[in-house]
């Protein structure tokens, strides 16, 4: 059945990067949209794309689809909002998922936004809730639950929903990593109840696993160099490999 959107998409200025439709946005407009339209945008999703991601994209048509089919893919990659910049969207700016989180866990125990958090590890999870709940006192955690790593049944996936939508969830967050969460999104849109969001290492962050990188290097698109340092044999061949696809086809050949 496919998913009817109750909001006009074309109102979110986007700028096409190697086949993606990321947001030409900043974290104020981003903030202010989905406090405005947090009821219409409900079983909807939001991809928090990167190089990666972008990259990913760019050889998987399937992927790519999925990217463009949510109701945005915000830049959480610096070098994106860069390239945005570079070609009249003046106002782009990076937005993560780890920020996005923060920003609105701040306002949410005024706003009485509930919130389910769907992936990562139990014990992860349970630091998580200790860490929310000390920091943000106020906040309403609706729920959490950590899947199995293999595929769930056509049963479990039922039962998920309805454990999900039970809850009355606005704020889905989705920790699975890319390409994972996405696609888990995508096979989701319009089945439950609340925005999805993928924010890969957002609940990690919060659950004080690992730490950000510096704001310096935050601001200068540095917080990569940051994360290789922290997880060298995972990133550096990832890296190494999307990173200089990336600067090739959007920023030399215009992709």
């Amino acid at each position: 059945m496919e998913y009817k959107r109750k909001v006009d998409k074309g109102r979110i200025p986007t700028c096409k990067i190697m086949g993606v439709n990321i947001a030409a946005i900043n974290m104020e407009w981003l903030v202010q949209y989905l406090e405005k339209n947090l009821s219409e945008i409900k079983g909807d999703y939001i991809c928090v794309s990167n190089v990666h991601t972008t990259v990913t994209s760019y050889e998987d048509a399937a992927y790519c689809a999925i990217q463009n089919s949510g109701l945005m893919a915000i830049p959480d990659g610096g070098p994106l909002s860069t390239v945005g910049r570079k070609r009249g969207h003046k106002n782009m700016e990076r937005t993560t998922g780890p920020s996005l989180m923060g920003e609105i866990f701040e306002i949410s125990a005024e706003k009485g936004y509930r919130h389910y958090f769907y992936g990562s590890k139990e014990e992860t999870l349970e630091v998580l809730y200790q860490k929310l709940t000390e920091n943000y006192p106020g906040i309403q955690i609706a729920g959490m639950y950590s899947p199995p790593f293999r595929p769930l049944t056509e049963e479990e996936d039922k039962a998920v929903i309805e454990r999900i939508n039970e809850t009355k969830p606005d704020f889905v967050w989705v920790g699975l990593g890319a390409p994972k969460q996405e696609k888990w999104m995508a096979a989701h849109q319009g089945k439950i109840d609340g925005l999805m969001l993928g924010v890969g290492a957002g609940f990690d962050y919060y659950a004080e696993n690992i730490k950000r990188a510096p704001m310096w290097m935050q601001k200068h698109n540095l917080e990569w160099v940051y994360r290789l340092v922290q997880d060298p044999k995972r990133l550096f061949k990832r890296y190494w490999s999307t990173n200089t696809k990336f600067i090739w086809n959007a920023m030399m050949r215009g992709k």
